[in-house]
């Protein structure tokens, strides 16, 4: 029976491609589909009646580490569905592009039926068009005698890039999700160069921050993970950042009722703060397997409703808050979703924000933030210059995520 006609998209990067695979194009930076999944349906080949329309997720980094655990989550319906089809666009780097290969090989392999369209590419414009969501794993390290304010400007400089491709290509309501660190500020400022997008789809992950907090209250007070509710990190994802004992609930109960607060502020928080750097003692290698786990979790939170009375984390713009914090940043906040991609902020009336702890706390990492902001102030369209002082700062990132 007669094929139906590719997409434009698939059409174009298909006669490109050259290798005996079907993948990679001959030009490196030309989009191309991959395998199988250049293959388009047959009129006898219909998918159930029961799926929804397939969404488009662009995954930068999708060659990395975290990538490798998160893309089998996707593809298997884990995070979006069991009746939602999924086409991933994966954008690597010239270097990683044979390695990008390599993961969509495996992905080919897994028969994911949700998984109806591979690409990869190194062109985030053409990766990104009509994305759905975008998952902005990719970031450069931290290297030795590196200044922050370098790392900053040089990480900046990619989510800049980023930024103005999704602006031009990418769906009206996409949204964004940035990991690569310091994820706050890269959110910044690739929501401040996609100006035709809404800045509130922009987020920055603090997800796993908020699992580790809710880990360590588990092992304290003697209850499992799912008796652990209404925990916020606030803030940066840095050493600074707030988990918030004050409103967190266990077995619906005020954990500090369970815990005691003497353990909550002396061992809890600079547990917490520092465990990813505690991770790599041990392990070697900064985590990608909760990594991935979290950007799932955090996707979850947003596209099912949030369980009465609950909340989670995430760091959003901070436009228009009810908390005091200062606006124009992207700071981690508590929120709920009714499961339609969008969130609401918890109103204030619902939290206690007076305890004088935790107002300092917040404070500090919100001072952070705006000394991040003043860094790559040059970064930010129509954003007035300032001076960078960070690199006189503590150093406050996170081991391993420098």
């Amino acid at each position: 029976s007669p094929r139906r006609s590719a997409p434009r998209r698939v059409r174009a990067a298909c006669a490109a491609t050259a290798k005996a695979e079907g993948s990679a194009a001959e030009d490196e930076s030309e989009l191309a589909c991959f395998g199988v999944f250049c293959h388009t349906l047959s009129a006898e080949e219909a998918v159930p009646k029961t799926w929804k329309k397939t969404i488009r997720v662009a995954v930068s980094g999708a060659a990395g580490q975290i990538s490798n655990h998160l893309l089998f989550m996707l593809a298997s319906g884990e995070v979006f569905g069991a009746d939602q089809p999924i086409a991933l666009q994966l954008l690597g780097s010239v270097r990683s592009a044979e390695a990008l290969e390599g993961v969509a090989m495996e992905l080919e392999d897994s028969l994911y039926p949700l998984l109806r369209e591979v690409q990869v590419g190194i062109d985030p414009e053409q990766v990104f068009e009509d994305a759905d969501w975008a998952l902005l794993i990719g970031a450069k390290p931290r290297g030795p005698g590196m200044e922050r304010s370098d790392l900053l400007d040089m990480n900046g400089q990619i989510f800049v890039g980023q930024g103005q491709a999704l602006n031009k290509v990418a769906s009206r309501d996409v949204k964004v999700l940035v990991v690569g660190n310091p994820c706050n500020t890269n959110a910044l400022i690739a929501s401040k160069n996609a100006p035709d997008l809404d800045p509130r789809n922009f987020h920055a992950l603090t997800r796993l921050d908020e699992n580790r907090a809710k880990c360590q209250m588990a092992i304290q007070s003697g209850y499992f993970y799912d008796s652990i509710s209404n925990v916020t990190i606030w803030g940066n994802h840095s050493t600074t950042q707030v988990p918030d004992f004050v409103n967190a609930k266990i077995a619906k109960k005020p954990a500090i009722n369970i815990i005691g607060r003497t353990w909550l502020e002396e061992d809890f928080t600079p547990k917490i703060q520092t465990r990813g750097g505690a991770l790599i003692k041990k392990w070697g290698r900064s985590s990608a397997a909760s990594t991935a786990v979290s950007i799932a979790d955090h996707i979850r939170s947003l596209v099912t409703p949030t369980p009465e009375g609950d909340w989670f984390s995430t760091a959003v713009i901070t436009d228009g808050n009810e908390y005091g914090i200062p606006e124009g940043l992207v700071y981690s906040m508590p929120a709920r979703s009714k499961g339609d991609g969008s969130y609401e902020l918890v109103p204030a009336s619902e939290l206690k924000l007076d305890d004088p702890w935790l107002k300092e706390k917040m404070a500090a990492s919100a001072d952070e933030l705006s000394k991040e902001r003043d860094c790559v102030s040059h970064l930010i369209p129509d954003s007035p210059p300032a001076a960078c002082g960070i690199n006189k700062e503590e150093d406050t990132w996170i081991e391993g995520e420098k």
